[in-house]
């Protein structure tokens, strides 16, 4: 059951995480003040999700934090938005590929939730908010298509 807890723990960060990445990786080929702000916004309620899963971390392991995502996959993330703001740095582009990353990790966190009905009930409720937080980022991303 606790491997389970930290497995769960350890995705959700690696979200988060990505989420942050992502994020600091577009920020400076936007243009408009408005949507830097509202990515600013987007970029805390990730920030906040990882703070909240480093907290309950320590009740599962003697490791400091949970784990988050290696350079190869930083690095891609990094290489794809590149590749595709090349020749469109428009705000519905960048919304376009934000909202793609947010799906999946909303693809994945239902997944998470399905899979594991017996996991720390404080778990299930970091993982819930995590999931509703990227719904509503895709809300809020849809504005600026």
């Amino acid at each position: 059951m606790q491997n389970q807890d930290m497995n769960v723990l350890d995705e959700v960060n690696k979200g988060a995480t990505m989420g942050m990445d992502a994020i600091n990786y577009i920020v400076p080929k936007v243009q408009d003040d408005e949507f830097k702000k509202t990515l600013d916004l987007e970029y805390n309620k990730y920030k906040d999700i990882s703070r909240r899963a480093n907290n309950l971390y320590e009740n599962y392991t003697m490791e400091k934090e949970p784990h988050e995502t290696n350079a190869m996959n930083k690095m891609m993330t990094w290489y794809g938005i590149q590749m595709s703001t090349m020749n469109d740095k428009s705000n519905s582009k960048i919304s376009e590929l934000l909202m793609q990353g947010t799906n999946m990790g909303i693809i994945e966190g239902r997944r998470l939730l399905n899979q594991n009905p017996d996991v720390d009930p404080k778990i299930k409720t970091l993982l819930s908010d995590f999931v509703k937080m990227q719904e509503d980022s895709v809300e809020t991303l849809k504005t600026y298509l």
